[in-house]
């Protein structure tokens, strides 16, 4: 046997993430999916356990969960699941509007056929996702959607800011996603966008995604009015 091949086939391969990646991992899902709720407390002796990592990875795992606006360490109590503030959320439907616009409004005037292609790609994927009933797997698709639209463009900056907010955007939408008909209008109003792209026309396009941008702001606003009366 071929020594050079002999060693490759033992060869040890290291991991695409280190521990602390794949905790981080682990707490932002179980966040942004539900299972921990805000204003849930988050025992790090508890996340030990759960997760199977030293204290010093749990606490590493928190401190960043804190940065991206995920958890907040309450004086006397310790850190907990933050809870979502209307007012925050409404900033970044803004955000998201004015961005998103752009980008279906340049991609319209592209007149690419890859883009469009690569859209309808992404909305069969949250179609398909919808119908397994598979929410993680409809946020990554969306996700991909958007990124197409902001990256077709050559508009990395602007997809740079809409990243720095994707994990309180995925937040959010895990909680519209979930909302009776989203399954049918999201993908719909998607749609629209897709098809003013196609048809070149820019206005059409910018529409279309101020539009999107603008129901789910209402329905967040709805869910989270909700939440803070306790309804």
């Amino acid at each position: 046997m071929n020594d050079a091949l002999a060693g490759n086939a033992i060869r040890v391969e290291r991991p695409t993430k280190t521990l602390r990646e794949l905790a981080l991992d682990k707490v932002r899902d179980a966040i942004v999916d539900g299972y921990f709720r805000p204003g849930d407390r988050l025992v790090e002796r508890d996340l030990c356990a759960r997760l199977g990592v030293s204290r010093t990875i749990v606490r590493e795992v928190l401190r960043h969960l804190e940065s991206e606006g995920l958890v907040a360490n309450l004086p006397n109590k310790g850190p907990i699941v933050a809870r979502l503030d209307l007012n925050e959320a409404k900033q970044i439907y803004e955000i998201r509007g004015a961005l998103e616009g752009m980008a279906a409004r340049l991609c319209a005037e592209r007149n690419d056929s890859t883009v469009v292609a690569a859209l309808e790609a992404s909305l069969e994927g949250i179609r398909q996702s919808y119908a397994a009933k598979d929410m993680p797997a409809v946020l990554n698709h969306t996700s991909a959607f958007y990124q197409t639209l902001f990256t077709k463009v050559d508009r990395h900056v602007a997809w740079g800011v809409v990243s720095l907010l994707t994990v309180r955007i995925n937040h959010l939408r895990s909680m519209t996603i979930k909302t009776r008909n989203r399954d049918v209008e999201g993908p719909a109003q998607m749609e629209r966008i897709v098809e003013a792209i196609r048809k070149c026309d820019g206005e059409a396009a910018y529409t279309a995604a101020l539009d999107h941008v603008a129901r789910a702001s209402v329905i967040a606003e709805a869910v989270l009015s909700a939440q803070q009366t306790g309804h």
